[in-house]
């Protein structure tokens, strides 16, 4: 075979009788086995972007057409004349979400030269150009026949995957990045290798940005974490004096998120040392209204969703620890720490919450999980269900091994559940609280551990021990490459058909 060149283009009205040709030798098995000109030139003109041709010395050896469709038009139960509009690609949409591709062939002669990967790459090019969600196609399965008294589609469809069966077709749709979303029943009936049969692929374009109306949607996020020094306040007062010197630093930075850690506002306890233990939070529960209403303003003041830490808050004469999210806008939510540790229970009689959910910013979904929570992988799990993209570990630790035990499972997190993970705790000692007397942190943002993020999996760390802020920038879109194409794929890879979460009786 004399290769002088290979070139990738748009199909040409001209080019229809080496099509003509090239196809008829592509589909010998295929009782409809061409395109007659007038539906091509039709394409051509509705679409010309999207009907791409590969030649070799100047001759159409191959092709891929397609069509932009709205899906949700036909959902996952079609046939190829459906999709099509029988032919007349009248369901064409320049303003549809999908590419779909209703042709993909390579004369056998010059099959083995992955001319087929080029039309596939040039297609995901197209689909990422024209910021479309995926590309989706009816695939066939020609082999099937060889193992149709043996094998349901799904069996079969099952051995590909698993390179213990060879298709011609599904085998290197799999290999490019397809996966197989439906198995469909009658979509080209003509089509007696695959017994009718054929599998609903879709490669998702992980760059896609959904058209939004809230203005300039992040896809790089700031994060500010304060390490806080615990120190005496004489009120409310000074202690938001100094929060809001901490918010004050970090806005500078335009930063997006403020995190502060878990029960800062402790030292105004002080004042009740004359009391137990217990009694002595439920005084310091009184504060958390004045304080969320300060927080709130200060969000709104210095343009900054702030998630301050967490605070006591009795609520039907029950006790619990809750981390609150202020948005920039005003609103404002609140996570209730579900594990309450051994000694939050026997000091201050603290309640776990029943309730977790991930909360929508204008710079990406987040979860909060406060200190021990995070060492329950259940719950980071959940969150990742939810779509979340940040998790945000409000903590207080006392010790270097409890410190630790918060690292640890925080970088945990990240790795399975393919997020990042903000930690941010306290420091210093507080001798004139009772049960409050020494902090241990370093406060940090970890990342997963694949490429494109950094060797050791932390995106930027405080001093341990000292009172500062740490600023550190996490890509967004990363996650989504990272969650299509990483080396290993820990939330896709998950063997549900073994195992699985429950949370308030649902299974998850």
């Amino acid at each position: 075979m004399d290769l002088q060149s290979i070139e990738l283009r748009n199909l040409e009205v001209q080019d229809y009788q080496e099509l003509k040709k090239s196809m008829k030798s592509a589909y010998l098995d295929m009782d409809e086995d061409h395109w007659d000109a007038a539906s091509i030139r039709k394409l051509i003109k509705l679409f010309p972007e999207g009907q791409i041709c590969v030649t070799v010395n100047n001759e159409v050896v191959g092709c891929a057409l397609s069509i932009i469709v709205d899906y949700s038009k036909f959902g996952d139960t079609h046939t190829y004349k459906q999709i099509t509009g029988n032919g007349t690609f009248k369901t064409h949409d320049d303003k549809g979400d999908v590419l779909y591709g209703i042709e993909i062939f390579v004369h056998p002669k010059y099959r083995g030269l992955r001319l087929a990967r080029r039309l596939y790459e040039a297609r995901k090019a197209l689909c990422e150009k024209l910021n479309l969600k995926s590309i989706i196609a009816g695939g066939r399965i020609p082999n099937y026949q060889k193992f149709q008294n043996d094998l349901t589609p799904k069996q079969y469809i099952d051995k590909v995957k698993y390179k213990e069966i060879f298709d011609p077709t599904l085998s290197f749709q799999l290999s490019n990045d397809f996966h197989v979303r439906k198995i469909l029943r009658n979509y080209l009936p003509e089509d007696n290798r695959s017994k009718g049969f054929a599998t609903l692929i879709e490669w998702n374009n992980v760059y896609y940005e959904e058209i939004s109306s809230v203005i300039n949607q992040k896809t790089v996020v700031r994060i500010g974490l304060v390490q806080w020094q615990m120190r005496p306040y004489n009120n409310i007062s000074e202690l938001m004096k100094h929060a809001e010197y901490f918010v004050d630093a970090v806005s500078d930075y335009q930063s997006d998120f403020v995190l502060f850690p878990e029960l800062f506002n402790t030292p105004l306890m002080a004042e009740y040392n004359h009391m137990d233990a217990a009694k002595a939070m439920r005084e310091l529960a009184k504060f958390t209204g004045p304080i969320t209403e300060a927080f709130t303003k200060l969000a709104v003041s210095y343009n900054v969703n702030i998630i301050a830490g967490s605070m006591p808050k009795i609520e039907d004469d029950s006790l619990y620890n809750v981390s609150y999210l202020f948005r920039r806008n005003g609103s404002m939510e609140e996570s209730v720490k579900i594990h309450p540790t051994p000694s939050e229970i026997s000091s201050w009689g603290m309640r776990g919450g029943n309730d977790l959910k991930v909360f929508d910013t204008d710079a990406g979904r987040i979860g909060i999980l406060i200190c021990y929570d995070v060492e329950f992988p259940e719950l980071g799990r959940i969150l990742a269900g939810q779509d979340m993209q940040i998790l945000f570990v409000p903590f207080l630790t006392d010790t270097q091994n409890g410190y630790n035990r918060v690292k640890f499972c925080a970088q945990a997190r990240a790795v399975e559940n393919e997020c990042y993970v903000a930690i941010a705790g306290c420091v210093g000692n507080l001798p004139n609280v009772n049960n409050m007397d020494i902090s241990y942190a370093q406060s940090a943002v970890f990342t997963p551990s694949d490429f494109g993020f950094p060797t050791n999996g932390i995106q930027s760390e405080a001093t341990p021990n000292s009172e500062m802020i740490v600023i550190a920038d996490v890509d967004l879109s990363t996650l989504g490459e990272l969650h299509e194409y990483g080396s290993v794929q820990n939330l896709k890879d998950r063997r549900t058909d073994l195992y699985g979460i429950t949370f308030n009786g649902k299974k998850i």
